[in-house]
Order: structure tokens, then C-alpha cells, then sequence
């Protein structure tokens, strides 16, 4: 059994720009199929559009407000909103609100920097 705290993992930038926190993947447990992250996006900021040619992707509001869009649609998204992302499908998250948006992100399989491409 593996159990990692979020105030003992270092955070690093993805190539969409969020700040992200891998609490479990192949890297630092026995997961070895999917990778679990929590990231944030201060105030004013967006992910840039990209897309996962492989991975599936669920993001989990925890805390703040912001803008999903997913493909051609924009929702307002929030604490408790579960955002189903499949392969092949840009998108983009935008903190639209006063505080830190925070979010999990389970991604199968894992997170790789490789598997985004960027949408400008």
C-alpha cells in the first residue's frame, strides 16, 4: 500500500501550464495504469488548449470557480463538478473566480508530457 500526502508531494508546471501535485502513478507508487494529481490555477489564469491523443482524462472541482471548456462548449464549473474528458478532445480551464482553483485530475494512462498536444 502506498499513501502520499499533498503537503509531501513537490509540484511541477505540465506542458498546459497548471501547477499540478502527482499524489499516485507509476513514478512514485505501484499505480501503474492511471496517475492522480491535484492542480492549481491562481486567479486570471487558463490552462492553454491542448488535447490528449491517448489519455482520458476526469477533473474534480475541489475549491474556486472556473470556465471548462470542452470542444466547441464553455461551462461555468465548480466545487463537486466531475468533468469527463475522453482522448482526442481539446480543452481548456480558466479560474474565473477570487481564489486558487483547485481540481483532481485522474488521467488513464498516466499523465506523460509526450501525450498533450498543444492547440493554438
Amino acid at each position: 500500500m502506498d499513501v502520499r500526502n499533498l503537503d509531501e508531494v513537490p509540484s511541477f508546471i505540465t506542458k498546459d501550464g497548471s501547477e499540478i501535485r502527482e499524489l499516485l502513478a507509476y513514478r512514485n507508487s505501484c499505480i501503474r495504469q492511471q496517475s492522480l494529481a491535484e492542480a492549481r490555477l491562481p486567479t486570471g489564469a487558463a490552462t492553454t488548449p491542448h488535447y490528449h491523443p491517448r489519455t482520458e482524462e476526469i477533473y474534480y472541482i475541489l475549491a474556486g470557480s472556473g470556465d471548462m471548456r470542452w470542444g466547441e462548449i464553455t461551462r461555468r464549473v465548480g466545487p463537486g463538478d466531475a468533468i469527463a474528458i475522453p482522448p482526442g478532445v481539446t480543452h481548456q480551464i480558466r479560474n474565473v473566480g477570487p481564489e486558487t482553483l483547485r481540481f483532481l485530475c485522474c488521467c488513464v494512462p498516466a499523465y506523460e508530457n509526450a501525450d498533450t498536444v498543444l492547440v493554438e
